[in-house]
């Protein structure tokens, strides 16, 4: 297996996982995140309130940018394109 970044790489795509696997595969990668580069818990939370009340979110992706919001919602340096949050 490749590696980067000391991550192993599973060489998948999402279209080829069940939904439940590849959205398990997001919540373990977010989990994992080294705890510098995310956001508090409450900012993260409002955060996802504020995409959830937004048209432009389904099925966890923003269909704007095409981000999966929760990746991008915790993440310090991001923001949201559409300035919601």
């Amino acid at each position: 297996m490749e590696t980067h970044s000391g991550r192993i790489c599973r060489k998948c795509l999402t279209r080829d996982m069940d939904k439940s696997a590849y959205f398990e595969n997001l919540h373990s990668y977010i989990a994992n995140l080294d705890e510098d580069l995310k956001v508090s818990e409450p900012l993260y939370e409002k955060r996802l309130t504020l995409c959830k009340q937004c048209d432009l979110l389904w099925d966890g992706m923003c269909r704007g940018c095409g981000c999966f919001v929760e990746l991008r919602a915790v993440m310090k340096k991001n923001y949201c394109p559409y300035d919601k949050w």
